[in-house]
């Protein structure tokens, strides 16, 4: 059996990990998007073929996990996509945004590229082989065991990620003897907001952990509330300036609200509108709305206490475009929360190019951004940005608050890890990272006792 890495290798997006059995079985663990800057080439072509996979299993809707699942299917893949119920709810929302705002880019891309005389780029997919592609999910619900195949088992574990987001346990039997795979896909952190914490999953001989933060711990955030409050008043009611939030359109908007929700019900919350300007942001907080089973029980009893997490009276969710373009318009303080959360895409980037060079203006960050992406280079608090080709003064203030990251820290990474005998765990290996990061983190795991920690290169293979 081998294991061969094709996405999120020294690197924190296009997660994409081949298996093949023994018996010539080809298993996918993911089919992300790269996602950030010069990464065009890199989801043009798999590193294999997509007609030789056999079956596709997800650990979660994030567009960096599936992004290029249609994709796969319209280059000749026909099999089983396995997922979450929360995660096949999401996906039908967050692929066709995808395809669409990949349709839109690509127009303005090429366009561009045809003015320079270069040639013009592919379109990965379209809203045709979305359908395709969510036509071969199948769900299956936490801790429920089942078979790809005679001796491949598979059981999901929650990783309190996101709605719907699970580890995945393999097991295979071949040849009297068995091996056992863990993949965490993303882990989120314990004592979410929202979610249920990570739970532990039964000992693995060779695990596939992310990285994200392995190189960082969180900030302590003592009070999270009071901290976007105090952003609330300063900018908002002191500057009177409008507050920019770009947010990830499931979870963390989600998120976002429900803090904002907690504050106008204690009555804190200044008296001004707060937009959630994403069409996906809206679809996806129905989507929250329907699977509260995913919920930890201090949410439930908000819910069951206010009646609803994700609403308010000054609250307004914008869908349509000529709404989106008023806010751009208005002169009057308010809170835009909008998608993507790495400010990479999507109708954000009009609202940072259009509010950033006013100094009354604030943009929060409020999660982790990769390393080439818009969200990444505001961290630094750089004097210039470039934004759909223009460079643009940053005048407006830059806060970041990491209490909402939805990524594990390597403190809680190796605490989410502690449920294995490490003497047992054959080999570990480190995606979903970019290569300081994993270094660093690597270091940490062999401290922990795991002696054989590697850090997969782009197309590397493993025979385990």
């Amino acid at each position: 059996m081998k294991i061969q890495f094709h996405g999120a290798a020294q690197r924190v997006t296009g997660s994409k990990h081949l298996i093949t059995t023994r018996k010539g079985t080809r298993i996918l663990l993911d089919c992300g998007l790269f996602q950030g800057i010069n990464t065009s080439d890199l989801n043009l072509q798999f590193g294999f073929d997509p007609k030789e996979i056999d079956v596709l299993v997800l650990s979660h809707a994030h567009i960096d996990h599936t992004g290029l699942v249609p994709r796969l299917v319209k280059k000749g893949f026909k099999g089983d996509i396995y997922a979450t119920y929360a995660t096949k709810d999401l996906c039908e929302i967050m692929l066709f945004d995808s395809a669409y705002i990949q349709e839109k880019d690509l127009e303005r891309i090429n366009e561009r590229r045809q003015k320079r005389g270069e040639p013009l780029l592919e379109l990965l997919y379209d809203e045709e082989d979305v359908k395709a592609a969510l036509a071969l999910f199948k769900t299956v619900d936490y801790h429920t065991p089942f078979y790809l195949e005679e001796g491949v088992k598979v059981e999901y574990f929650d990783s309190g990620h996101i709605l719907g987001s699970a580890g995945i346990y393999l097991t295979f039997e071949e040849a009297e003897e068995t091996k056992t795979i863990f993949f965490t896909g993303d882990v989120g952190r314990p004592n979410d907001k929202i979610l249920r914490s990570p739970e532990p999953f039964p000992q693995a001989d060779y695990i596939i952990c992310e990285s994200t933060y392995g190189d960082r711990l969180h900030e302590p955030e003592i009070d999270m509330k009071a901290h976007l409050l105090k952003v609330v008043h300063d900018t908002c009611v002191v500057r009177k300036g409008k507050l920019i939030i770009p947010a990830f359109a499931v979870d963390r908007t989600q998120e976002l609200v429900y803090a904002l929700d907690q504050l106008y019900s204690e009555g804190q919350l200044p008296k001004i509108p707060v937009y959630v300007d994403s069409p996906l942001a809206v679809k996806a907080t129905m989507v929250m709305k329907r699977n509260e089973s995913c919920f930890n029980p201090e949410i439930l009893g908000y819910i069951k206490h206010d009646g609803d997490a994700f609403g308010f009276d000054n609250l307004h969710y914008i869908s349509e475009v000529n709404q989106s373009k008023a806010l751009n318009a208005s002169k009057e303080p308010c809170v835009i929360i909008s998608a993507s959360g790495m400010a990479e895409a999507g109708r954000i980037k009009h609202h940072i190019a259009n509010n950033i060079e006013n100094h009354n203006n604030t943009i929060l960050l409020v999660g982790y951004c990769s390393p080439e992406s818009l969200g990444a280079a505001l961290k630094l608090q750089p004097k210039h940005v470039k934004i759909f080709g223009e460079v643009h003064r940053v005048n407006a203030h830059i806060e970041i608050m990491d209490s909402f990251s939805a990524h594990a820290d390597y403190s809680e990474l190796i605490a989410y890890l502690s449920c294995q005998n490490a003497s047992k765990v054959k080999q570990l290996f480190l995606v979903h990272g970019d290569l300081p990061s994993q270094l660093a983190f690597k270091n940490r795991l062999m401290l922990a006792g795991f002696n054989q920690v590697l850090i997969p290169a782009q197309g590397e293979t493993f025979n385990l």
